[in-house]
Parts: C-alpha cells; sequence; structure tokens
C-alpha cells in the first residue's frame, strides 16, 4: 500500500479518498479522482492537499489504485 503522505506516491488520475476540510473532525471520506496536487512539500503528517476533477479539495487519506 503507497504510503498517502508523501507527495510522490500521489499522481493526477488516481482515484483516491480524502478528507475534506469541513470533514476534518468526523474523518467522513470522499473518493474522487485527483485533478492536481496543491502541496508542494514532499511529505505532509496529515496527507498530501490534492484538488479532485469534481473541484473538492482535501487531504488524502488512502490511495485506491
Amino acid at each position: 500500500m503507497l504510503d498517502a503522505k508523501k507527495r510522490i506516491n500521489i499522481k493526477a488520475g488516481l482515484k483516491v479518498n480524502i478528507v475534506l476540510k469541513e470533514d476534518q473532525r468526523t474523518g467522513k471520506l470522499t473518493t474522487g479522482i485527483v485533478k492536481n496536487i496543491l502541496t508542494n512539500s514532499p511529505t505532509h503528517p496529515h496527507g498530501i492537499k490534492v484538488r479532485l476533477q469534481d473541484g473538492q479539495v482535501g487531504r488524502v487519506q488512502e490511495i485506491l489504485q
């Protein structure tokens, strides 16, 4: 399983589970396809921030494919 906290593992077109800003307290996950990566640093303790193809922004919790 790829580490979702490492930017090198995240690519546009990947199917991922993210946690949206408003869902951080509950931990509710949203599934989608990565459009672009918003985090510049190579790693982030809470997950790499991405924009999904539908426009939602959140931090990657799981890489599904």
